[in-house]
């Protein structure tokens, strides 16, 4: 099983924080990516945020045209969060792959 969680809106880091970690409880076959674009793209700067970004069981995408609107530099970003072009360009391909989508 593959998902992505969409997460657009900064107030939707908890629960998607929560929504992910509940699934990964749930079953240990799951592919997990966590898409960031608008102005949600900040919380990946926010300290608390830092642990669960960390989960290696986790792949991080942050779009990269948020990140410009946001004046945030690739090089601020936790090291593990790939950056793609367009964030909703990326929801498409990985729906495309078979991604079940998931916005909390």
């Amino acid at each position: 099983m593959k998902v992505v969680f969409h997460i657009d809106e900064k107030e939707k880091w908890p629960e998607a924080r929560s929504n992910v970690k509940n699934l990964l409880q749930a079953t240990a076959t799951i592919e997990v990516i966590v898409l960031v674009n608008g102005g949600a793209v900040t919380g990946y700067l926010e300290p608390a945020y830092q642990h669960f970004i960390s989960n290696p069981k986790i792949i991080f995408h942050a779009c990269h045209n948020a990140l410009k609107a946001n004046d945030i530099a690739e090089e601020q970003l936790p090291k593990n969060v790939e950056v793609v072009p367009a964030g909703v360009l990326d929801l498409v391909k990985l729906q495309s792959n078979g991604y079940a989508y998931i916005k909390p």
